[in-house]
């Protein structure tokens, strides 16, 4: 069911790759809503994934940038607003890449060069796209922008490595330009904490189905999947949110708020019962483990 909740506006949107991706739902979305849209992904990605696709299905363009360079953005959001007659509504980014994590690097044993391509692409890409978006006045007064986030920004959590130093700084960029652009021209700037959700990005962190279970465990509401997460990014699309700003919204579940489910005790009381059987079966550490 749709109730035209983004009708007559425009927008762009980051990172579709394939029918998995954050940004692929967003799309579908916000086009069932009643919103044009426009799409955008690096070259390599278009070749790799099924964009074309969405794009004919949302009846629209697919404009190559990398999120990272600042002559592709300016072209971007040029041919963008050249597409659309003018200004635009929102932006969706949802970029996200850590070299360290695809070469198995671990936090204590970082390469410092991946490190820097880790925080231009997953956070300061933010930075640029907005502030090139400013400086061309592309957005419409009220507009909104959201990225994607993730609670590794203020929690630890094992095998998400240099992202969650991505994910903070995105949060900060967050914060900072929001103040800017919302004194300036009511745009309001926020970003998503999503749940743990099987995108090819996500599946790349160490132990993803481990966090994905334990997270499913622990939030009494379950994980938030990529439709449910589409569906909140279109309210803040909406004139619905027009007073929310500078905020990291978390989406998943309950999980943010919880310390100890039942179901997580539970799996963890297991856990150690069958430790116990093990000590006694080699009382003496002879099994190797």
């Amino acid at each position: 069911m749709t109730n035209n909740l983004l009708k007559g506006k425009k927008g762009l949107i980051f990172g579709a790759l394939n029918e998995n991706s954050i940004a692929w739902k967003v799309a579908e979305r916000a086009v069932a809503e009643g919103a044009e849209i426009v799409l955008t992904n690096t070259a390599a990605s278009i070749r790799m994934g099924t964009i074309s696709e969405l794009a004919e299905k949302c009846s629209t363009i697919v404009i190559p940038a990398d999120a990272t360079n600042v002559e592709d953005l300016e072209n971007l959001i040029d041919k963008t607003m050249e597409h659309f007659g003018g200004k635009f509504d929102f932006i969706l980014h949802s970029v996200g890449m850590s070299p360290n994590v695809r070469k198995g690097l671990t936090y204590d044993n970082l390469n410092y060069e991946y490190l820097a391509k880790t925080l231009d692409i997953s956070a300061i890409s933010f930075h640029k796209v907005i502030q090139v978006a400013r400086h061309k006045d592309a957005l419409n007064e009220w507009g909104s922008i959201v990225a994607l986030s993730y609670i590794a920004a203020q929690r630890t959590l094992y095998g998400y490595n240099d992202m969650a130093d991505a994910k903070a700084l995105l949060e900060s960029i967050a914060r900072s330009f929001g103040y800017i652009y919302g004194r300036e021209r009511h745009v309001r700037i926020n970003t998503v904490s999503q749940s743990p959700t099987p995108t090819t990005a996500g599946g790349g962190v160490l132990g993803f189905n481990d966090l994905m279970e334990f997270s499913e465990s622990m939030s009494p509401l379950g994980n938030a999947s990529a439709e449910d997460c589409a569906d909140y990014i279109l309210s803040l699309f909406s004139d619905y949110t027009r007073k929310v700003t500078m905020q990291n919204l978390y989406h998943d579940g309950g999980f943010s708020s919880m310390g100890m489910s039942r179901r997580a005790m539970r799996t963890y009381e297991k856990g150690l019962r069958f430790d116990d059987v093990k000590e006694n079966q080699y009382p003496f550490g002879h099994k190797a483990e």
